[in-house]
């Protein structure tokens, strides 16, 4: 019997315990937390235990020591490659994806793979998070975009933002404009185009779940500005890219 066929009578089995893995989307936010350096909310994750726990995670191996290891390579290649498309230098990223993975190789427990991956996680998430402060040219500018990373959800306008950090908002557009080359609602459009890009590649949000949860005023109004921005359609965009596209 060849592999698909004792796949087919493997799906078939009756006596399979039926198990709902996790959605898609939670996994990628956590990714996404690490690879825009929030190191809170990776830390959180990691103090729920998530990544030891069970339930909606597929068995890869009955041992559950090498089941969980198996997950960390998953893992460790995901954050690798989030990390990659938000800045880190290629050769820095996969150079310290094989120094987690080849760690395993001294671990015989699963309390010790879960350590490593926190280790590791939160290694990625710091240095991402010193990646953005080093890439950013002034302190108040680092605090606006963090604002707006922190409020993307929310329909953030120019005056908001000028009174948030109270000065004026012919003042906050210039000095937006001077240090970043781009406007102020131009760089929230291009902030929630990305995130838009991610929830039709890795989520099953509907067009107007993605509109409504990302505050455009409608739903016609996300699928211009997003045909503008990228090119095609959303509906387009999620049939080239769905949950294949990830750079190597």
């Amino acid at each position: 019997m060849n592999y698909r066929d004792e796949w087919l009578l493997f799906e078939a089995d009756d006596d399979i315990d039926e198990m709902e893995h996790r959605q898609t989307s939670e996994e990628f936010l956590f990714y996404r937390s690490v690879a825009h350096g929030d190191v809170d909310a990776v830390r959180r994750n990691c103090e729920m235990g998530r990544f030891v726990e069970s339930n909606g995670v597929g068995v890869l191996s009955k041992d559950p020591v090498m089941n969980l290891k198996y997950h960390f390579v998953i893992t460790t290649a995901m954050v690798t490659r989030m990390c990659r498309q938000n800045g880190m230098e290629l050769e820095h990223a996969f150079r310290v994806s094989d120094f987690y993975i080849q760690k395993l190789d001294y671990i015989s427990t699963a309390q010790g793979v879960k350590k490593l991956h926190d280790e590791m996680v939160i290694d990625y998430t710091e240095k991402m998070r010193r990646y953005y402060q080093k890439n950013i040219q002034s302190k108040y500018i680092n605090d606006c975009k963090e604002y707006i990373y922190s409020h993307i959800k929310e329909r953030i306008t120019i005056e908001s933002l000028a009174e948030e950090f109270d000065v004026s908002a012919s003042y906050f557009s210039r000095l937006f404009k001077k240090e970043t080359g781009i406007s102020v609602s131009e760089y929230i459009r291009d902030q929630k185009m990305e995130i838009a890009k991610n929830l039709l590649q890795f989520s099953n949000y509907s067009m107007i779940e993605i509109a409504n949860r990302l505050s455009f005023s409608s739903q016609s109004h996300f699928i211009q500005l997003f045909r503008e921005k990228v090119g095609v359609t959303p509906k387009k965009y999620r049939d080239e890219h769905y949950m294949v596209q990830w750079d190597q």
